[in-house]
């Protein structure tokens, strides 16, 4: 804990002579000092990756899951502890490709169509190939339930050992995903890497202030916020990341398809309301890294948490 306090004192100090904002100060000193300095932290990578919106096409599913594995692999080069990628990162569904009346009318999904043994064959290589680097991985795809007529739209958290430590079902669902797609989530998903807490959020959930701030209340260090990006919203997306990561002072990392990367590029979202790494802005492919470290323990996450807690008490009198 010295040796952590220390360093932030450096940070402090450097922000102070040169005027940099603090996220900018860390970032500094981290490429120029070991990372023993700063044992208190998770290299994140944030992806940006390739699409498939067909849950039925093998092929393309498999091209898809080569194309993850190995920006995973990339990812790890850099010194990456956990891979961050987007809502459907394996398969996102296309609701007029799945609508059970054809692309001209959107209707019930027909699941029928999907290739449930491909869908898994993929997450299974994902998951081996993280224990095989000893890397935990957050992946977003569609996950079947045994007598249930929907899916759940969700987000596997895998283990450095290659299991699946949680999945996190998305609560908040758009009006199409909850009229014709998906069955709905039930509660929060947390886990931790390495000391430091992680939230998940998924699809248009950045724009729920309430799922941020009960990931606030859990002393989450950082909340992972995977969304496609496909809607007309996609500016609005960084900027509530952004008002998230500094209302909670917390970490937001956002994930998205890098098809929409052009309007909103992946990222990571320091907890001053900055952000500390962003992916290219050109529609392809890639990865963002950032060393993620404790912010439950500061003062601003209390008193906050305090001054919410007694407005709620004020308006329920």
């Amino acid at each position: 804990m010295t040796r952590h306090a220390n360093f932030k004192r450096r940070v402090r100090a450097r922000a102070a002579k040169t005027g940099e904002s603090y996220t900018a100060a860390l970032a500094h000193l981290r490429q120029s000092s070991p990372r023993t300095l700063d044992p208190a932290s998770v290299r994140l990578a944030v992806v940006q990756s390739a699409a498939c919106d067909d849950p039925g096409d093998a092929t393309a599913l498999k091209h898809c899951g080569e194309g993850l594995r190995e920006m995973m692999r990339q990812a790890h080069a850099q010194g990456a502890r956990l891979i961050h990628f987007p809502e459907g990162a394996i398969c996102a569904p296309g609701k007029r490709r799945m609508s059970s009346r054809g692309p001209a009318e959107i209707a019930e999904a027909n699941w029928a169509r999907a290739d449930w043994a491909a869908l898994g064959q993929e997450l299974d290589s994902i998951a081996e190939l993280a224990r095989s680097l000893g890397v935990w991985a957050v992946v977003g795809s569609v996950h079947p339930v045994p007598g249930q007529q929907r899916p759940f739209n969700s987000l596997y958290v895998i283990s450095e050992h290659g299991e699946i430590a949680t999945r996190y079902d998305e609560r908040l669902l758009s009006h199409t995903k909850q009229s014709y797609m998906y069955a709905h989530g039930s509660g929060p998903a947390t886990f931790t890497v390495d000391g430091l807490r992680f939230g998940c959020a998924l699809g248009t959930e950045t724009h729920f202030p309430e799922i941020f701030t009960d990931y606030e209340s859990l002393e989450v260090d950082c909340v992972l916020c995977s969304t496609t990006g496909g809607t007309c919203a996609d500016s609005a997306f960084a900027a509530e990341a952004l008002g998230h990561a500094a209302s909670n002072a917390y970490w937001v990392s956002l994930s998205l398809h890098a098809a929409h990367s052009e309007m909103v590029p992946s990222g990571v979202a320091g907890p001053e309301g900055r952000w500390a790494a962003r992916c290219a802005d050109n529609g392809t492919p890639a990865i963002a890294l950032a060393d993620i470290t404790p912010t439950a323990g500061g003062p601003a996450r209390p008193w906050r948490r305090k001054l919410r807690a007694e407005m709620a008490t004020s308006q329920a009198q």
